[in-house]
């Protein structure tokens, strides 16, 4: 008996011990679908032993999670709603990893002319002007914010536009199928759009305004308000994410030529 009750806790142990070397992280699905994910986790697995599961979804959907503490840490693209959640005490702090861009992407013969806009405000502008259909996420995921900043900014309301503007509530991938059928433009982040592969008639059309910067960022859920998260392994991962292997892994990401991410974490 006392055989039996050592083995089932030296397996309880086992056990627990399997458990806490899993994280789970929400993420968006603009990263998802950039396929660094599956770069980046293989290496992870390897060089911490940790399995790091992803829940993929939009940023304000992952700061929800956080919030609840269904997930250990978030990796999002959002500064104002990132910075909220930990001013809030739902975060322990805020720690940049990398950037990309925005771009819009629309029908190759580009019937608004958004081309040669100034900037993205007037080709948002040029877009409506013209009443040409859009695709918005519509799902509050940080693309979705900031499509609605960039509107906001050209002076427009995105529930006026009932003929052309098409709110799909979906991930980037699926946004951009939806584009892609409808023949719209869209925003979408660049390593979506470089690594997506139904883009029929799209083309990217517009990109370099600084108001396009994409920032992601790494956010540890905080443990005095969930005590059951993995703080200690959040913290493991948080090391590796800013250290210069994962600074090669994601410098070094590229798609037909065309690097995706550039890491800018400080040590």
């Amino acid at each position: 008996m006392r055989k039996l009750i050592l083995a089932l806790a030296l397996l309880a142990l086992s056990t627990a011990a399997q458990a806490g070397e899993t994280l789970r992280m929400a993420v968006t699905t603009s990263f998802h679908n950039s396929g660094l994910a599956e770069v980046l986790l293989p290496r992870i697995k390897a060089d911490l032993d940790l399995d790091v599961q992803l829940l993929v979804v939009g940023t304000g959907q992952a700061l929800r999670l956080g919030r609840a503490g269904d997930v250990d840490a978030i990796l999002v693209h959002s500064r104002a709603a990132e910075e909220a959640f930990v001013t809030e005490g739902y975060g322990t702090h805020r720690r940049e990893i990398m950037y990309n861009d925005f771009v819009l992407v629309g029908p190759s013969d580009d019937p608004a002319r958004i081309s040669g806009s100034a900037d993205a405000v007037a080709a948002l502008r040029a877009i409506a002007s013209n009443a040409t259909t859009f695709v918005s996420r519509g799902d509050d995921s940080g693309t979705h914010k900031k499509e609605l900043r960039l509107w906001q900014g050209a002076g427009l309301a995105p529930e006026d536009f009932e003929r052309w503007y098409r709110s799909v509530g979906a991930g980037m991938g699926a946004a951009l199928n939806a584009a892609a059928g409808m023949d719209a433009y869209i925003l979408a982040d660049r390593a979506s759009w470089l690594n997506f592969g139904n883009k029929a008639g799209l083309a990217l059309l517009f990109a370099g305004d600084p108001e396009l910067f994409n920032q992601y960022a790494y956010l540890p859920v905080n443990p005095d308000r969930h005590p059951h998260v993995q703080a200690a392994q959040a913290g493991r991962l948080e090391a590796w994410l800013v250290s210069p292997v994962a600074q090669a892994l994601i410098d070094g990401y590229q798609i037909g030529g065309e690097t995706l991410f550039v890491f800018n974490a400080t040590p």
